[in-house]
């Protein structure tokens, strides 16, 4: 019965054969995190509702949404619908964010909105193991979110 029990467990997390694959797994999802970390934190930092959190879920949903596919055998050439799928579903997401005032010109949340997109595809660039891609990415959002701000003379976010 035990030993039953034990191949059904092993069975069950198969998708992580070896310590190899537990290292990739980890290392994306730890890395989509962290970035999404990274831009959620100075988000935060600006009093913004969409902080750490949100961005960290973010980043890590959108690697795992394109890790599991790619792990279980998906050709890239498909990968173009999960893709797709998480741009789409992301969209909804910031869309939420974005409040329309009486005017036209009294619109706010469409940074944080633009935010929270940019980290789905650094999320993605983690998940498809594109790891320098993700890290630049990440830098460069920081730079136009902090200093862009700073240089055009207004620190409005």
């Amino acid at each position: 019965m035990w030993t039953t029990i034990l191949e059904t467990l092993r069975s069950e997390f198969s998708d992580a054969p070896d310590a190899e694959q537990v290292t990739r797994i980890m290392t994306r999802l730890l890395l989509a995190a962290l970035l999404g970390g990274m831009l959620g934190y100075e988000r935060e930092s600006h009093g913004k509702a969409a902080g750490i959190r949100t961005h960290m879920l973010v980043a890590m949903g959108a690697a795992l949404f394109v890790l599991v596919p790619e792990l279980g055998g998906m050709a890239v050439a498909d990968m173009s619908r999960v893709i797709q799928g998480i741009v789409t579903g992301v969209g909804f997401l910031g869309a939420g964010a974005i409040i329309k005032r009486h005017n036209e010109e009294d619109t706010q949340g469409l940074t944080t909105a633009a935010g929270i997109w940019m980290t789905a595809a650094i999320g993605v660039a983690c998940g498809l193991g594109r790891e320098t891609t993700a890290v630049l990415s990440a830098l460069l959002s920081l730079a136009v979110l902090a200093l862009l701000p700073r240089l055009a003379g207004r620190d409005k976010h």
